[in-house]
């Protein structure tokens, strides 16, 4: 197999970082009482995907399946109409069907976590409340993404009443500077958030920038709980500090990053980055043929169609699907995707 023939150095930077951040992880999903200060989310937080039928309408009775198979496969809760469930391309009543039957499903499973960001603060107060309603377990909210906030004090207004929707569920603010174009320093929003945001208990850190990430950490005596977004980079978000993290491709490979962070615990640092890079070899090889709609259309390999993506997003040639099935094959997928 091609990732018997991986390998990658662990400088000894990542082994003193590991030293000082080993601990075991748990799954613990959010407690009641002070939202600011409820359990943080820790583990794997799959982003999971807005099912469509082949006409692009969305399919909701698929949903109690794609939870049941992630279920049995050792992650910590479920991101709902995130940027991999197609937030943007969804309208408001489709996102409340889609965050109603995976709310209603993940029930006693897993921790939801609702986002209910958009570009009307009226629509986003509207998902809040709704998100509240149907028992979910946290709000999360990126920022306007087209009249977009330009400093920390215009974020924190929206954001503060994006958060007040749904004031008995802990708030996480959605950092995604690539997609959303808010390049708005996360440190400083987390150190002044709280003073307007009183339900504010962490970030979705998805960005490149370790440093960012280390300094989102501490920020308010580091009392908040930062989800690391990128699974290209998982390890080195590990070895960075973080304890809990949200992901596309943990939909279709929760095994694989499980091997990961369980040989990160154990200090096997070469084993650890021998399987991140079968992670990263997937996700190139998936983002050469596709994007997010092949990471979408592997999960067939589970025996669930999730459908295609949304127009104006990419579709599928048939002889991308072909690649992405002889990708897979190659890196051994059926050895070490899932549980």
């Amino acid at each position: 197999m091609l990732y018997h023939h991986l390998n990658v150095k662990i400088h000894g930077f990542f082994l003193s970082i590991w030293r000082a951040n080993s601990s075991p992880m748990t799954s613990t999903p959010a407690s009641s009482g002070d939202p600011a200060s409820s359990s943080p989310v820790e583990g794997l937080v799959a982003a999971v995907f807005t099912p469509f039928d082949e006409a692009g309408e969305i399919d909701v009775g698929r949903i109690p399946a794609i939870v049941d198979f992630l279920s049995e496969q050792n992650l910590t809760g479920i991101y709902i109409c995130g940027s991999t469930g197609e937030a943007p391309s969804l309208t408001i009543n489709e996102r409340k069907l889609v965050a109603e039957a995976y709310v209603s499903a993940a029930k006693g499973k897993l921790v939801t976590m609702v986002q209910v960001g958009h570009t009307c603060l009226k629509d986003c107060l509207d998902l809040g409340a709704h998100a509240a309603s149907i028992g979910a377990d946290a709000i999360s909210s990126v920022a306007p993404y087209y009249f977009k906030p330009s400093d920390v004090k215009t974020l924190t207004a929206f954001l503060a009443e994006v958060a007040a929707s749904a004031l008995e569920l802990p708030f996480y603010y959605y950092h995604i500077p690539a997609l959303s174009g808010v390049a708005v320093d996360p440190v400083t929003f987390l150190e002044q958030g709280r003073e307007t945001i009183p339900t504010l208990r962490g970030i979705k850190f998805t960005d490149e920038d370790l440093s960012v990430f280390n300094a989102c950490q501490v920020a308010g005596d580091g009392d908040y709980d930062v989800l690391f977004g990128r699974d290209e980079m998982y390890l080195a978000g590990l070895a960075a500090g973080s304890r809990g993290a949200v992901g596309s491709t943990f939909n279709l490979a929760p095994a694989l990053y499980d091997r990961i962070r369980r040989a990160f615990d154990e200090g096997d640092l070469e084993e650890a980055g021998k399987w991140q890079q079968v992670a990263v070899a997937m996700i190139r090889g998936l983002v050469g043929n596709g994007g997010d709609a092949a990471i979408k259309y592997a999960m067939t390999r589970h025996g669930l169609d999730c459908g295609p993506r949304r127009l104006p997003a990419t579709q599928l040639r048939r002889d991308e699907k072909a690649g992405i099935d002889q990708l897979l094959d190659e890196l051994g997928f059926e050895d070490w995707a899932t549980v």
